[in-house]
């Protein structure tokens, strides 16, 4: 079987190493095989601990805040705001009670075998001493900050996650670079990071070339479908056609699902960090700035800093003070940190509403799989979506249940409700959307 993969990111490289495991032929296609992509820029987390949705009640009355503050967590760029609608509508309806349950439970089912699929994947193509199982560290300001989260962590305890909480001399016994403003803080044991995620894609991606994986360089225009397949279209007129294709493309995917006539719900959430080669303090794991929302992950090619949720698509230009912010924001908690040799990074990060990556079989094609949308979390389940999208391609039953992670689940009242807007109401922005939304 001749097998397809549009994206060289790590689910794509993910995808393709099983595929060849099980004895397929594998063409992996990427405008940028080797070059700079969120797989390479990601905080190096292991994070099998998330498993709360973006959404959840109450999130409303933060929003005004982070908005208020130019350099914030969060930003949304007033000119993409009329294509974010939809995105934006369907994230408000995912954050009932009932809905946060459903995703949760999706989450922690993938989530929960990140570890049986990603460590075998390591050890195979020698990444195995990359991987560092020492937990991480959520730290707070003040006792209200962990008391407004105590829901979330006895909701993350309810669905298998270790949750130790600790005063600010267990954290500084921990973690001694930090500075006294941290004055409590939950450990979770079952989290862990990498070395250096740019080492991670480059070792996996050199070990599918080895072992017979064809890379080919170029940009997808269209993906068609055909009556024994799938006929991938690349800028220029040239095709490569397979038996199987697998989307893996990103915060790219969605353009592709949209012409094959799949409704998807995906934007890109942009984030930010800068790497310190030579920071003048020691981590020892992820420390994670609950008050502040970013993390700074101990790199075996320096510190790195990073968060921020950015909504202005494809196209913006990086606005970098948000990197030099979080900088600016780590100084507050590592006094002895020195700023010094930064480098700066920017990426888009693919976006669900739902917080649920989209796995499974296109509509129009089952010789199409998607495997996209997995947010902050494409390191942590890569392996994982491998393993899944493998079963798919030849033949067997999945591990967990992949109905919440259909991409049916887009086809919406809302969506289509939206739909049906004139495209000159869609492209104007709404009234008090102003400047308060961001840059």
């Amino acid at each position: 079987m001749r097998i397809i993969i549009v994206g060289a990111g790590i689910v794509g490289l993910s995808v393709a190493y099983e595929a060849l495991r099980n004895g397929a032929s594998v063409t992996i296609v990427d405008r940028d095989p080797d070059g700079d992509k969120a797989s390479y820029g990601n905080a190096g987390g292991i994070a099998v601990t998330e498993v709360i949705p973006a959404s959840i009640p109450g999130l409303w009355k933060k929003v005004p805040l982070w908005m208020l503050d130019p350099l914030g967590p969060l930003a949304l760029r007033t000119a993409h705001i009329p294509r974010l609608l939809p995105w934006l509508l369907n994230f408000a309806t995912v954050n009932s009670a009932s809905e946060v349950r459903r995703i949760s439970n999706a989450l922690a089912a993938i989530n929960g075998r990140v570890y049986d699929d990603l460590v075998p994947l390591f050890t195979q193509v020698g990444l195995a001493g990359d991987l560092f199982r020492k937990g991480a560290l959520t730290v707070y300001e003040s006792e209200k900050g962990l008391g407004n989260d105590r829901r979330e962590w006895d909701a993350k305890r309810a669905l298998g996650v270790e949750v130790q909480e600790l005063t600010a001399a267990q954290i500084r016994d921990m973690e001694p670079a930090l500075s006294p403003v941290v004055k409590n803080g939950v450990f979770t044991p079952q989290w862990s990071h990498i070395g250096d995620p740019k080492k991670v894609v480059d070792v996996l991606r050199g070990w599918l070339f080895a072992n017979g994986a064809e890379i080919v360089r170029g940009q997808v225009d269209r993906l068609v479908p055909i009556s024994d397949g799938a006929k991938v279209v690349l800028n220029g007129g040239s095709e490569v056609t397979g038996q199987k294709v697998v989307v893996a493309a990103g915060a790219w995917s969605g353009r592709i699902a949209s012409q094959l006539g799949d409704r998807v719900l995906l934007e890109s959430e942009r984030g930010y960090n800068t790497t310190i080669a030579a920071p003048g303090v020691a981590l020892e794991r992820e420390v994670i700035f609950a008050d502040r929302k970013f993390v700074a992950t101990p790199l075996s090619i320096g510190l790195r800093i990073g968060g921020g949720a950015e909504f202005g698509g494809l196209e913006a230009a990086p606005n970098y003070a948000r990197a030099k912010a979080l900088v600016k924001l780590a100084k507050y908690y590592f006094p002895e940190m020195r700023e010094e040799g930064g480098v700066e990074w920017s990426g888009h990060r693919p976006a669900t509403p739902d917080s649920l990556p989209v796995i499974g079989r296109s509509g129009p094609s089952s010789n199409i799989i998607y495997a996209f949308g997995h947010g902050h979390l494409g390191l942590t389940q890569g392996p994982t979506t491998g393993k899944i999208v493998g079963d798919l391609l030849f033949g067997r039953k999945p591990p967990i249940d992949l109905a919440p992670f259909s991409v049916a689940r887009f086809s919406s009242k809302i969506a289509i409700f939206y739909d049906s807007l004139s495209t000159e109401a869609r492209n104007r922005p709404p009234r008090g959307m102003g400047t308060a939304f961001g840059e």
